[in-house]
């Protein structure tokens, strides 16, 4: 048996393996134009307002998931989970050819590029629940650890290449195309969705709400705000990602105090998925031996915080860069042991409304924080945002780790 083989068994199974290859084309492309409309955002306004205009860039990604993913998640135990990600794999495509005729048409004007941020962060909202609660349905209990830790290191070898490739578009064609890439890489998933055979049906608790209602969304509230090691991870996770979150100020560190361009905006997008990659292929194998796990999250999220912190005194291309990778690294370790406490810790027929409170926690976090960094950049400048954003990250983790005992202790 390869070493391939040996480490990555829930790759043998056909379902998982074709989600898995889609969803690597599917998220390269969202990275791409994640990145795209960020520097989208920052030529269309005046230098004086960008830190602002990029916060709002947060904002209007976070209302959609804060209002929308409680929902979702109760629409993902009721319905097929896979159809419902085909019909936000279309969403998704329409937005991103929407934003491809703005920047082909250089509308000047920023406000619309802002709409289709929120549609598209509305997509998202919905395709979340719907794809992390159908992984377990692919592969049995006892792979599921293995198939996390895979997923993660798809998102972040996509969360590499994406943004890379989107710097060089931008800087040798026009932004569209980065967009116009977005659209096509949703083809991928719709295919590999449609290819998938014999996918078992989501599991019905008896005496639950499994139906679109009030109930059932009560039902979902009441099980993730009562299981302490679930509620902390999430709350670990929210604070963590809204103190640090920086990404939305890196076309200011990159146009203003690294001077590196278009292309150097890249690879800074893609330096914390470099390191996360590194990470989460050392967790495809770790995570099968690690016993004492609680710990290893919490000084996880502690050198993701140091490193946000280093990073915003920063002022070479380098330094800057290994700063971001550290950051990514940390937050790969932390996320597999994060989603691994979440799916073993759910049954089946709660996991789409546990995954749609938790994207309140895991996306409204980075997009709020996103805004907090614009205002406090737009106060007191870029820099100052960044070092404390990582100081506050240190704060909150101490505090939550003091309040819940249990997440220090947790083990395998």
């Amino acid at each position: 048996m390869s070493w391939v083989e040996r480490h990555t068994p829930a790759l043998q199974y056909r379902n998982f393996r074709l989600l898995w290859l889609g969803l690597l084309a599917s998220f390269t492309g969202s990275f791409m134009q994640q990145a795209a409309l960020l520097w989208h955002v920052s030529i269309l306004v005046p230098p004086g307002q960008k830190a602002l205009a990029l916060g709002i860039v947060g904002l209007v990604r976070v209302v959609p998931i804060m209002t929308l993913s409680l929902v979702s998640g109760v629409v993902a135990d009721a319905v097929d989970r896979r159809k419902l990600m085909l019909a936000t794999s279309i969403g998704g495509g329409v937005v991103a050819l929407a934003l491809a005729v703005m920047a082909f048409a250089k509308v000047s004007v920023v406000w619309p590029v802002y709409v289709m941020a929120a549609l598209g962060s509305a997509a998202s909202a919905f395709d979340g629940p719907a794809r992390h609660s159908l992984v377990p349905m692919l592969v049995p209990r006892e792979r599921l650890a293995n198939a996390v830790s895979l997923n993660t290191a798809m998102i972040q070898a996509a969360a590499v290449g994406g943004p890379a490739l989107a710097g060089l578009l931008i800087a040798s064609t026009d932004l569209g195309w980065a967009y116009v890439a977005n659209a096509v890489s949703f083809g991928f998933i719709a295919v590999s969705l449609r290819m998938m055979r014999d996918v078992p049906a989501t599991e019905r608790a008896p005496g639950r709400a499994d139906d679109i209602s009030l109930k059932a969304a009560r039902e979902g509230l009441r099980f993730v705000f009562s299981s302490p090691m679930i509620r902390s991870s999430m709350l670990l996770d929210f604070f963590a990602t809204f103190f640090s979150s920086a990404t939305a100020l890196l076309p200011i560190f990159a146009q203003d105090i690294l001077h590196v361009g278009a292309t150097g905006y890249g690879w800074l997008v893609a330096a914390p998925a470099v390191g996360a990659v590194v990470g989460s292929i050392a967790m495809i194998r770790l995570q099968e031996v690690i016993d004492r796990r609680g710990p290893l999250l919490v000084w996880a999220v502690a050198i993701y915080g140091l490193s946000t912190v280093v990073f915003g005194v920063s002022r070479s291309f380098w330094l800057t860069f290994a700063c971001l990778a550290a950051s990514g690294l940390a937050d790969a370790v932390s996320m597999v042991i994060r989603n691994l406490i979440r799916q073993l810790e759910t049954p089946d027929a709660l996991r789409g409304r546990m995954t749609g409170i938790n994207m309140v926690f895991f996306m409204g976090g980075p997009q709020l924080g996103e805004l907090e960094a614009g205002l406090v950049a737009n106060w007191r400048g870029a820099p100052f945002s960044v070092v404390t954003g990582g100081i506050g990250c240190l704060i909150a983790t101490g505090a939550i780790v003091a309040a819940t005992p249990a997440l220090w202790k947790y083990r395998r």
